[in-house]
């Protein structure tokens, strides 16, 4: 079973990759400590943290993440963790809220994309929770090529 994190508002970037490429991440900008201990708690999940009195904690299983660069957060996230980046599904969660997408038949969200990508898309997704819409716009190939370059640093 891939882990689950929890990340402080000092990781937001590092949660949003880490969604990206298909792990469950809560991540809310404005959680306090003590909301963000809770969640560790509740959902067994790994803190990430750059703050090193929250690091202190103890009862919980927390990554310090020492690096600025993101290509270095994830190779210390994954090798402190069964995180395995070659098995990641990406694209498969809401950038913003962490629900996992669900497909969206294209006729339901005419009326909710630019009208380019709803004649030039075939496949949508939606967001179950916020009700975001993806679609694998030339966005996605970049994405996909980011997240290919990052797992091969992180291994």
């Amino acid at each position: 079973m891939a882990p689950r994190f929890v990340a402080d508002c000092m990781v937001g970037r590092l949660a949003k990759w880490l969604r990206a490429f298909g792990y469950d991440v809560t991540y809310h900008p404005f959680a306090e400590d003590a909301q963000l201990t809770a969640w560790a708690r509740e959902k067994d999940a790994i803190l990430l943290t750059r703050d090193t009195m929250l690091a202190r904690r103890k009862g919980l299983r927390i990554i310090f993440v020492k690096d600025d660069r993101l290509e270095d957060q994830l190779r210390q996230v994954a090798e402190e963790t069964p995180l395995d980046l070659s098995q990641a599904r990406p694209l498969t969660r809401c950038l913003v809220c962490n629900h996992l997408l669900e497909p969206a038949p294209r006729e339901t969200v005419r009326a909710r994309v630019p009208p380019y990508v709803y004649a030039t898309q075939d496949h949508f997704m939606r967001c179950p929770s916020c009700r975001r819409i993806y679609w694998r716009g030339t966005h996605a190939g970049r994405i996909q090529e980011r997240l290919a370059r990052l797992a091969g640093r992180a291994e």
